[in-house]
């Protein structure tokens, strides 16, 4: 980073006050000591003003809003209604205003000692306008929203390009707190604050919503060499969008109040005016116009003439379809910040949530400063009344007709006059940088940049986690959380898996469940091939500090029907957290699904052999080696290769043990072989395999945030293309011989209130086929039972039949409407139901055109999700089936 030689010098004299000699003969020596003697009155530090907001009873005015004219800065109190600024000498006018209350505006000079204002505000007498209401007539609150949503779009871009600091502070407390969920111990939790972080970032916007972030500071209570999770960009939420989106809150998003088709889901109440610096604010009642649409409740303030936000005062509800809290309250407040553009100076979002036993709540709150703006107009935009024909003469009865709004554009900013305000590469795929220096300011630091003062409890949190940080820390102090942690239960060795954790040296020892319930791997299995099998495996982890893991997993798995033992050994070493760099090897004996997309979880098809007669999973024997790297090459480019030699061999059926009763001695068991269309007999004899497989994914565009301990990736709004190559090569005994290729596009799409969807189309060929075992196809992810297989994949195809080594084209399609239609149903909207449709499809040789059409329910108890589902072979219908799977 490059400094200017003043710059320089304040560096030194505020952090490094043993090189004052040098910095002063750095400077005098380039510049002179006339230039030295000009710039010491800039390097005058700042004097610090403090004072508390309160109401007419003397009570603090939490989240009121303090706004520098001369700055284009601000900031806003505390809980407790206390504020402080840190102002340079010289005078300035402060706006101070809470909603509902009559704003003040004061001169005050700063002068080199600290200062102390306190004031109070009146409660705002709000004044009715003189209006001539008629029957039939509406209110008057609807032509001031018709104005705003009219300039809607133009206040939402009136700013070309804008930078500002953005001071963040967020906090999370639990009230409550239960010593159980589910049967399992809740360790290390306690009531009160449970996160405090703050940071600093300089927010930089250009249009067409290009955003960076950089994080100069950073502090979270407890965690000295942590990093803030804190995002400004994120919390940059405007309600001059149609629909506003939280990451989490819900699935379709928030209509705002003045979305184009707002008067569709609100109806508005003029409550009155008051006025604010020679501004009339008109304060409007924002009232949903059906109990369960997802939309906000509260208060919109709108410029009188200008027809733009001077604040919100909003709400959202278990009603308006948000999930894991009650409600989650928004304040904005916006100002004039550079001519006719106004933009926020500060923010805060409240919520409270309950659940499972847990009680609590928190806010997050913005305050922007340093505003630097290059505006988009020279002219605002205007909105002019035309009184329709034939107005004068209405009848005294008859209500009157609306005036026609008529839009004046705006005078856009020719680009001659237009100043870059930021570098282009500046507005890159990076939209977050967390530096490396962040958590090192020291207290005296955030007291003197933070612009909202710690309420009592926040600074009491800072002291005791900071104090205990390093007792937290400690050996014995982990070893007893993790004795108690450690425990075990029936429901972990049972159901979920055991771990076992060493805290402190950051090693973690993880066990499989007796049964894998969802879908993952289990000890206790059944299959016609081994009959009762144990596959016990162990993953050890070793963590460090940089995000560096390296992982051992051994495995062993013993058939007592077959009465043979195998075993395996994984080693993962994880070495670069910024690229996700992983190189592993691995080999043994082993039992493996033919089908490498492993179609059927071990715990299905246990369930369907002993309950049903079916035993859909057919299995083979490996002795194999295999080594495989991944890393992302350059941003949105990631590479993927192994290589594998292994000696496989065919398994045989040795038990026809079921549960159910047979009529006769003869299984119902299928044989162990599988049924192929392109394959007269799918059966091999032993053989040896060598073969390479590499792959490319792309996502261009991929937005991401850089943190000193690792690359948070974040999507783009471009498609994934992946591009698989595999490879049978007869060399060092290998017996097969093939080359395949395939190419993935992938996608997920926002229809806003009509839901998301999600898709995925696959092509791929064979080619130089010489000699090919069915492993060695292409497998598709097919499905014969009732639990669902994975959803990007097919429910009712048969696991082996259509399986490839021709051409193939696959596709899958899914849409949520999440709850676009149920909501409107009220047994339904008060289940919080969501409909879903699918359809998949696939062509091969042998099985022409295979269609499938699902409609499903989905969140039915949250988690459940059943879909109805029809397939139709070359036009013909085929199979019915419903399933019954996991839906968040």
């Amino acid at each position: 980073m490059r400094y200017r030689h003043w710059e320089l010098l304040l560096l030194c004299l505020k952090d490094y006050p043993t090189t004052i000699m040098f910095c002063f003969y750095h400077i005098t020596s380039r510049c002179g000591a006339f230039i030295l003697l000009l710039l010491l009155p800039v390097l005058a530090m700042a004097t610090p003003l403090r004072g508390r907001i309160t109401d007419e009873k003397g009570q603090g005015l939490p989240f009121a809003s303090i706004y520098i004219q001369e700055t284009a800065s601000g900031t806003a109190t505390n809980e407790q209604g206390y504020y402080q600024l840190e102002l340079r000498p010289g005078t300035y006018t402060l706006e101070f205003k809470y909603v509902g209350y009559r704003a003040r505006t004061e001169k005050v000079t700063i002068g080199q000692e600290a200062q102390e204002l306190n004031l109070s505000l009146q409660p705002e007498v709000l004044n009715l306008k003189e209006v001539v209401v008629k029957a039939g007539d509406e209110d008057p609150a609807y032509a001031i929203m018709r104005k705003a949503i009219g300039l809607r779009k133009y206040h939402g871009n009136e700013a070309n390009a804008w930078s500002a600091r953005v001071y963040m502070k967020s906090v999370g407390r639990m009230d409550k707190v239960p010593s159980k969920v589910l049967g399992i111990r809740v360790v290390d939790v306690d009531t009160g604050i449970v996160y405090l972080s703050e940071s600093v970032s300089e927010l930089h916007f250009r249009k067409p919503g290009k955003v960076h972030e950089r994080m100069i500071s950073s502090r979270v209570s407890g965690q000295k060499k942590g990093f803030s999770f804190n995002q400004a960009s994120e919390m940059n939420i405007s309600f001059y969008d149609n629909l506003l989106r939280v990451e989490g809150l819900s699935e379709r998003g928030f209509v705002s109040p003045l979305a184009g088709n707002a008067l569709f889901f609100y109806r508005y109440e003029y409550l009155g005016t008051f006025q604010e610096n020679g501004r009339t604010i008109n304060k409007i009642k924002v009232i949903p116009r059906r109990k369960n649409d997802p939309v906000f409740s509260g208060f919109v303030y709108i410029v009188d003439g200008l027809w733009r936000l001077h604040s919100t005062d909003l709400r959202l509800t278990k009603a308006s379809g948000i999930e894991f809290v009650d409600f989650i309250r928004v304040r904005q407040v916006y100002a004039p910040v550079a001519g006719q553009v106004w933009l926020p100076v500060s923010q805060r979002f409240d919520f409270e949530a309950a659940g499972l036993g847990f009680k609590g709540g928190g806010y997050v709150t913005g305050v922007y400063s340093r505003y630097k703006v290059q505006p988009a107009y020279r002219k605002p935009p205007q909105i002019e009344e035309v009184e329709p024909k034939g107005a004068e003469t209405v009848a005294e009865n008859k209500p009157a007709r609306r005036p026609r709004l008529k839009l004046v554009k705006p005078q856009k900013t020719e680009p001659e006059m237009e100043q870059a305000l930021h570098e282009e590469k500046l507005f890159g795929k990076e939209v977050l940088v967390v530096e490396k220096e962040t958590n090192k300011r020291d207290s005296a630091y955030w007291a003197e940049i933070r612009p909202v003062p710690l309420t009592q409890r926040e600074v009491m949190d800072y002291q005791h986690k900071d104090s205990l940080e390093a007792i937290k820390n400690s050996r014995p102090y982990q070893d007893s959380v993790d004795r108690v942690r450690n425990k075990p239960t029936f429901g972990s060795f049972l159901l979920g898996g055991y771990t076992y954790a060493n805290t402190y040296q950051k090693k973690y020892y993880n066990f499989d469940p007796l049964l894998g319930l969802a879908g993952g791997p289990s000890i206790l299995q059944y299959n016609t091939v081994e009959g009762v099998v144990a596959d016990a495996r162990l993953n050890y982890t070793q963590r460090f500090d940089d995000r560096r893991r390296y992982e051992v997993e051994p495995a062993v798995r013993y058939g007592f029907s077959n009465e043979k033992l195998n075993a395996r050994l994984r080693l993962s070493y994880r070495y670069n957290p910024f690229k996700d760099s992983q190189v592993g090897v691995e080999g043994g004996r082993y039992v493996e699904q033919i089908s490498s997309v492993n179609p059927i979880s071990p715990f299905v098809n246990t369930v369907y052999t002993l309950l049903a007669g079916q035993n859909y999973m057919k299995l083979y024997q490996r002795d194999y080696g295999r080594v495989n790297y991944r890393s992302e090459l350059w941003n949105g480019l990631f590479f993927n290769g192994s290589a594998d030699y292994a000696y496989r061999m065919p398994l045989q059926n040795t038990t026809d043990y079921t549960f159910r009763e047979r009529e006769n001695q003869e299984s119902s068991f299928t044989s162990n072989v599988p049924e192929n269309a392109e394959l007269a007999n799918a059966a091999f004899s032993p053989h040896q395999a060598l073969t390479l497989q590499l792959g490319l994914s792309i996502q261009p565009g991929q937005k991401y945030i850089t943190r000193p301990d690792g690359k948070i990736n974040l999507g783009s709004k471009y498609p994934t293309f992946s591009l698989g190559y595999r490879s049978g090569i007869k060399v060092l005994g290998g017996d097969v011989q093939y080359q395949t290729a395939a190419l993935r596009i992938s996608d997920e799409l926002s229809f806003g209130l009509l839901g998301s969807s999600k898709y995925s189309l696959t092509g791929g060929t064979f080619w130089n086929k010489q000699d090919m075992r069915l492993m060695d196809y292409r497998h598709f992810n097919g499905n014969r039972t009732l639990f669902a297989g994975t959803y990007e994949g097919f429910q009712l195809l048969d696991y082996y039949r259509y399986s490839t080594n021709n051409s193939y084209l696959e596709g899958h399609y899914e849409h949520h409407f999440n709850g676009f239609w149920f909501n409107k149903v009220p047994l339904f909207r008060r289940l919080k139901w969501q409909e879903v449709v699918s359809i998949n499809y696939l062509n091969t040789k042998a099985a022409g055109n295979y269609l499938e059409l699902g409609l499903g329910i989905e969140h039915i108890f949250k988690v459940v999700r059943v879909d109805f589902v029809t397939s139709f072979q070359q036009g013909e219908k085929a199979r019915t089936g419903f399933l019954i799977g996991v839906g968040f």
